[in-house]
Formats: C-alpha cells, structure tokens, sequence
C-alpha cells in the first residue's frame, strides 16, 4: 500500500504583516542600501633600484669587525711575500670564542675573517695546497682557524664573512688564467660548503707592482658565489652587492647613495670619487662599505696603538652616518686574541654611543606633519611612525603635495646638535635635500644644518643650538620622501674641528627669546 505525501498548499496567500517583515529583511540586504566600500590607501610604489633580502640584512648590521690574521702577525708584516714557513703561524693561546664576544660586546653583528690573504696562506687545510694550517705545528697540524671561528659565531648569533684574496704570491699557478682560477674557485667551493652559513664574501682587486699579469673571472666566482651561498652579499671595488667607498680611512662621501652603475667601475681599477658618492642616476643597488683599521696597520704590530674612542666615533658618524657599513678591522695579536688595548677603545667607543644615541630627545616631543598619506586618521602612514624603530614603518605625505615638513615641539627649551634620519630603504633612496630650521626671536624659521642624501641612515652634527621648536624640510626627493626614523641627539664627546662634510648655516642661541614663547608652528613665519 503506498504512502500518501501531503505536500505544502503553495498557492496559500501570505499575510500582510508576512509581507511586510519579508520586504523589510530584503531592503535591509540590498547592496544599494549598504554603506559604501572605502578601502585604505595602499602603499606608494617603490621607486628602483631596491635592495635585495642579503642586501637589507647587510645594511641592518650596521657595522662588521674585520679580523686580519695570518702569518703575517708574526713576521711583523703587512704584505706578506708567500715564502714565510708555515712553522711561524703558532697562536698558542688562539681564542676565537673571545673575538666573538668582543664583536658583540661592541655592537658588531658580524664577523670577516682574511681566510687567504696576499700571502697565500690558507686558515684553513685546503685539499689544493700544503701552504696552510695543516703544515703549521699549531694544532699539531690539526687546526682549523675557519672552522673554529665558525663555530664560536654561530654560538653567539654572530655572521660569518669571509676573505679570499684573489691574488696569491705562493701559489704556482698564479699567472696561468684558466689554472688559476679553477684553483681560486676550488678554494671558494671548500669555504662556501664546509663552515654553514656565510653572510659576506669580501674580496678586491688588490696587487702588487710589477706582479705576473692575471685575469679573474669575476662573473664565474660571483656565480659560483651566489650559488653555494644564496644569502651572502659579496664585496669587491664595484660590487655587485656592496661597493668600496674609494678609501681605507672609513670615510664616505658627505652626498652618499647606495645607487650605483656596476658598468661604470671595474675591480681594481674604479674611480675612488665615484665609488665615494654612488650615483643618483645609478640603475644598481651597490651600498658602500667603509673599511678601516683601529690600528696603524691592517694586521697586529706590537708597536703599534689603537684609535682613541673619540676617533672611532668620528669615523662612526662620517660612514654608519653616512649610509654605509662599517668593516672596523681589529687584528688578533700573535697569541691568538684581540689585545687589550683594543678592547678597551672598543669599549670606550660603545660607552660613548650609548650615551649619545640611547636619548632621542623627539621622543618626548609633541610631533606633526605637513600631511599624511591616507589622510591624519591613518596610522599606518602618520608622522608618529617616525618614532617607532625600524624601517617597515614610515611617514608618508599625501600624493602631489609640494611642501614635505615635520615639526617638532619638545614643550621646553632642549640643547641638541645632532640630527639623525632614516629612509624605509626597501622602498628606494629617494631623499636628496633636506634641511633642519629652528625659530629665532622674531619668530622667523632660520636653517640651522642643511644636508644631501639620507639612505639607511644619516646623521648630521651641527654646532649645538637650543630651541623649544624644530622642523625638518625635505627640499627635493626623487618620489614622495618617506621617513622611517628622526631622532635629535646632544653629543658633548665630539671636537667642532672634527665636523668637515656638514654646512651650518648661520646659527643662534634661542634659549631665553623661546623661554617666553607658547605660540604653535602655524604663527611662525616662513622664509
């Protein structure tokens, strides 16, 4: 007997109030009546060239700490000749655990060790030559400089670089292109694949007068480089990750950019003027790294002193301020440690740092901009991210705007003579003028300090002024300025004959006018 299924009478009229309660819940989910989609502002573009991961992490750093050991410390040399006997090479007390903690100590994030210097002799037991380690009786021939060294960074959380000197006066082979540089990239291959990770390769086109005629096969190692090591940035006069800065006095040009032309240099022959500024027109990203030795020489002389603390502060703000890395080499003496005397201007110079720059005086002051992109509301691109460490936030002025201000009100009068600015970098160098103004007594904005280029970081002395009020303009930009940093510092440590790359404009003592003064930015008068 089959079931009876009683279906629904569909044609049964509804209600009025069904009607009405059924109109209502479909107006209320019309897409007309919805309120209208308002998305944020995006980012702006990035403007090229831009820095690469390895090369954002090089540029973080800061500042490395070149370590030249070799033979050469115990023969009282600079360029070794290739013919000192292994036997000299005997750190009896070597201790790469204490160079690592020196680095870290002192704020250097990591660590370049000359693995093969001119001399030839590898800190390493090289399967292409006895001239290294293996033939020296420190480890009983055992010894792995390198290994050890790797070791000890990795521990401390510290970068491993490396040098391999591209010229090499023991090695038989040197002059023989196609032999030689399939020895060289042997080398390469064994450091590149035995001791993890390596953040750096440094190496230049230094060599002697008169020495055999030889040419390197740059774009092969560079490969070989890159492939072994996808992390690493590699060092040389022209690039292609980070450039010389034309000088071993570890001082950049006072106008720096980290644009360059990589056709327009050629290792070992560059235009040290050229490689000083960079390129504003430059279609490569190839920052400057500024190498210098704390002491007279690159490797250890026991007659030799360390740079005073306030010397390396000076360099400090003519290369880290000056948008570069520091490569400060600190050479381990014969024992096998870093002297005592350089520790102790190492840690003299990181005292004085931290007393300048552990006081942004713009923290405490009252901040505002010309304009935001997105409008004030939007937080991601506001005035106040210039505060916030780190580049991933920035200020941002609104599109097609002419004047590019940030005003600074401390709520007292402050003394200050250092300017300090940073650029989110991963978004392209972009600042190219910029000048910093406080108000004299008729209340008229005077420039104090004017300056070229900013990059990852630039830092500006100036003969000290007192103001209750600031403002920063960016004059010209090569797209919409952004700022990811300002900070305003009072240096008592530095000597005014120091400061040569800076252009202080007329300057005033403000203190007493301002003392009286409660008025806001817009009273004061422009220029």
């Amino acid at each position: 007997m089959k079931r009876k299924i009683k279906t629904p009478n569909l044609a049964k009229p509804i209600s009025q109030y069904t009607l009405l309660i059924l109109c209502l819940s479909l107006s209320s989910t019309s897409p007309s009546s919805s309120p209208p989609f308002s998305p944020p502002k995006p980012p702006p573009l990035p403007i090229l060239p831009i820095p690469s991961s390895p090369q954002l992490q090089w540029q973080l750093t800061n500042m490395a700490l070149f370590l030249h050991f070799g033979p050469n410390t115990f023969t009282d040399s600079e360029w070794g000749t290739g013919h000192a006997h292994p036997r000299v090479f005997n750190p009896t007390q070597f201790d790469p655990t204490q160079w690592v903690k020196v680095a870290k100590d002192s704020g250097f994030s990591r660590v370049i060790l000359t693995a093969k210097h001119h001399d030839g002799f590898c800190l390493w037991p090289s399967d292409y030559t006895n001239y290294s380690v293996k033939s020296s009786p420190w480890r009983n021939g055992d010894g792995d400089v390198v290994g050890e060294l790797a070791k000890a960074a990795k521990d401390a959380g510290i970068a491993l670089g490396l040098y391999l000197s591209p010229w090499d006066r023991h090695e038989a082979s040197y002059g023989k292109t196609l032999e030689y540089n399939e020895f060289y990239m042997g080398q390469m291959t064994e450091l590149l694949t035995r001791y993890g990770e390596i953040k750096e390769v440094w190496l230049d086109g230094a060599k002697g007068e008169g020495e055999k005629d030889m040419e390197y096969f740059f774009d092969s190692w560079f490969s070989l480089i890159h492939q072994l090591q996808p992390g690493a940035v590699i060092f040389s006069d022209a690039g292609p990750d980070t450039r010389w800065v034309g000088d071993e006095a570890g001082v950049a040009g006072s106008t720096c950019w980290s644009l360059f032309n990589q056709s327009a240099a050629k290792i070992g022959d560059t235009d040290a003027q050229y490689s000083r500024g960079g390129d504003p027109l430059g279609h490569d990203w190839v920052p400057a790294e500024c190498d210098v030795s704390i002491r007279p020489g690159w490797f250890w002389h026991a007659s030799e002193q360390p740079k005073s603390a306030k010397t390396l502060l000076d360099i400090y703000y003519k290369s880290v301020g000056r948008n570069c890395l520091l490569l400060l080499n600190v050479p381990p003496n014969s024992l096998g440690l870093i002297s005592d005397d350089d520790i102790q201007a190492l840690q003299e110079f990181t005292e004085i740092r931290s007393s300048i720059f552990s006081n942004n005086l713009a923290k405490k002051a009252l901040l505002s901009a010309t304009s935001t992109r997105g409008g004030i509301s939007d937080s991601r691109f506001n005035s106040h991210n210039v505060l916030k460490e780190g580049i991933y936030t920035y200020w941002a002025p609104e599109e097609n705007q002419s004047d590019w201000m940030l005003y600074l009100d401390f709520q007292e009068v402050v003394s200050f003579n250092v300017l300090q600015l940073q650029e989110p970098i991963h978004m392209g160098q972009r600042v190219i003028e910029y000048h910093l103004d406080i108000p004299n007594e008729k209340r008229v904005w005077k420039e104090v300090i004017n300056g070229t280029t900013v990059g990852y970081q630039r830092l500006l002395q100036f003969p000290t002024v007192k103001s209750q009020y600031v403002r920063i303009v960016i004059e010209k930009s090569r797209a919409d300025p952004l700022i990811s940093y300002l900070g305003i510092y009072m240096d008592p440590f530095s000597i005014l004959s120091n400061i040569s790359d800076t252009h202080p404009s007329s300057y005033f003592n403000s203190s007493q006018v301002l003392q009286q003064i409660t008025y806001n930015h817009s009273n004061i008068a422009t220029t």
